[in-house]
């Protein structure tokens, strides 16, 4: 019997039958069955609607059940047809139209078509749609300049912008641009992320909470059907755990190893796989109240934490130290001439004194484990440290990753004084336009929940996402950059270098730039 009927049979006989399934792959049975990848997830995922969630570990799912119009290209972030073939856009960089495939349908049987592409932008962005209540849609701010979209013909759907909007293509090929079937949500209304359907490479099977979520392969795919029968992905929230779920054989694949653990897995049975891309780790800082309301005291927290430090002993090398919102990845965009605040212990302390703040009291929210948080709990102890030697009396609440984020996206006042934050982008656009405008404040659907503003900011990112000119919009953000470094509404930490590693039954695996897991090319034996 394969794992795959086992899975089958456990949608129909409950819960217990899955957690027998996935509690009897060890090694005593030669380990995992071929043709069934069992992926070691960071968290549960809060959703598997692609508009309605934010974090990379509910991307890692989605983005193997579901396409966009458009896709990164394999190694790159460069924009290539997915279900639009080709697309044209007018001279003033306003009015985009993508011819559609033809034949294409969603997993319920659904037909793709440009109807159903109206469907999903309707649904996000205008608030009269009949499924508009299914959300919230908290990364429409991708598609804010959408002034209208409208079905030419059954192959052809028209994007009028309001204005030129420069990453509006790379925001099509993010998770919050792909295409969900109308039929699935018109059925399944605010329960569709229970029940997703796409036209992805898998298709749903089942989702046992805490257990595991089973996609199968498509074998009506556009683009091909996948050389895995299935793929398990089970949230194993403690990083310790998931490694010794992947030495024992488990698990198939493991992402965001704990860097102490890479030394375990450089042997002939395992393959490690790293991919730079475009990461920031940080920390927001609450500029609504308490201390870090104060410019000095905020300069004084990014002096006192030792990054380099952090990156050499905690992420044993596996990361850079951050020198702004920006990461280095974008390299046309960045600032190459910002350095990163120096480890200086006796100037945080001067800048307390400064400011007349003493021994400032701090609420500091970590995660037990989340997407791209790098170590977070071994990090907030080592950050607590630093703060304390300087001065800050600092108290740490941990929660778990859909939690944490629970009580950090609506906004920190009346919560905690810093909380840590990291975020995998696609332009450099979408990190500070999100979370940095004065109108990104979470009461506004934003994520900007330190409240941070500046207007200065705000000019130059509405300025560099209409600028056409791609020198321009370089000019504009690296301006952005020093001003953002200078206010510290963040505690710049690190720049990760992303891994997973596999087992050596797993071929044709690779890490993408844009930090998504896909698998339709990953053969399992």
């Amino acid at each position: 019997m394969t794992f795959l009927t086992l899975t089958r049979r456990a949608a129909l006989a409950g819960g217990a039958a899955l957690a027998l399934a996935l509690s009897s792959l060890t090694p005593a049975m030669a380990q995992t069955p071929p043709g069934v990848l069992i992926v070691g997830q960071v968290a549960e995922p809060q959703a598997l609607d692609p508009h309605a969630v934010t974090a990379v570990n509910d991307f890692r799912i989605l983005m193997n059940v579901y396409d966009g119009l458009v896709r990164y290209a394999p190694g790159t972030l460069e924009v290539e047809p997915a279900l639009a073939s080709a697309w044209d856009v007018s001279e003033d960089g306003t009015v985009y139209t993508f011819s559609l495939r033809d034949g294409i349908t969603f997993h319920d049987g659904t037909p793709f078509d440009a109807e159903a592409v109206v469907f999903n932008f309707e649904r996000m962005l205008n608030e009269e749609h009949p499924f508009h209540d299914t959300g919230p849609f908290p990364l429409s701010f991708f598609f804010s300049s959408i002034q209208s979209v409208e079905a030419v013909d059954p192959l052809t759907v028209r994007f009028t912008l309001d204005g030129p909007y420069a990453p509006f293509l790379s925001n099509l090929a993010y998770p919050t641009g792909l295409i969900v079937s109308p039929t699935a949500v018109e059925t399944h209304g605010a329960d569709f992320g229970r029940n997703p359907s796409g036209t992805g490479p898998f298709r749903f099977v089942e989702w046992r909470s805490n257990e595991a979520v089973v996609i199968e392969a498509n074998p009506d795919y556009w683009d091909g059907a996948p050389a895995l029968e299935a793929v398990v992905f089970r949230p194993i929230t403690d990083a310790n755990t998931r490694v010794a779920e992947m030495l024992s054989g488990g698990i198939d694949m493991m992402v965001e190893v704990p860097p102490v653990a890479l030394s375990e897995f450089r042997s002939d049975d395992f393959r490690i796989v790293e991919q730079a891309g475009p990461h920031v780790w940080f920390l927001i800082l609450n500029l609504r109240e308490g201390p870090f309301t104060d410019q000095l005291v905020r300069q004084a927290a990014n002096y006192a934490i030792n990054k380099t430090a952090l990156v050499e002993e905690v992420l044993e090398g596996t990361a850079a130290v951050a020198a702004g919102p920006t990461p280095p990845a974008f390299a046309w965009a960045y600032n190459e001439d910002l350095e990163p605040y120096p480890y200086d212990p006796d100037r945080a302390r001067a800048l307390l004194a400064e400011a007349g703040v003493e021994n400032p009291a701090i609420t500091f929210y970590v995660t037990e484990g989340g997407s791209g948080m790098l170590d977070p709990v071994a990090m907030g102890t080592a950050i607590q440290a630093d703060l304390e030697a300087v001065g800050f009396d600092v108290t740490i609440e941990t929660y778990e990753w859909n939690t944490f984020l629970g009580r950090v996206n609506p906004g920190l006042e009346g919560e905690a004084d810093m909380a840590q934050m990291a975020w995998m982008t696609n332009d450099p656009d979408t990190l500070p336009y999100l979370a940095l405008r004065t109108e990104a404040w979470p009461e506004q659907g934003g994520f900007n929940s330190g409240y941070y503003s500046n207007p200065a900011v705000d000019a130059l990112l509405e300025e560099a996402r209409t600028a056409t000119d791609q020198d321009r919009r370089a000019e504009l953000y690296r301006e952005m950059q020093v001003i953002v470094q200078q206010d510290a509404p963040w505690v710049f930490v690190a720049n990760w270098v992303q891994n997973a590693v596999t087992s050596d039954r797993v071929e044709n695996f690779t890490l993408e730039p844009s930090f998504f897991l896909l698998l339709d090319d990953v053969v399992k034996n």
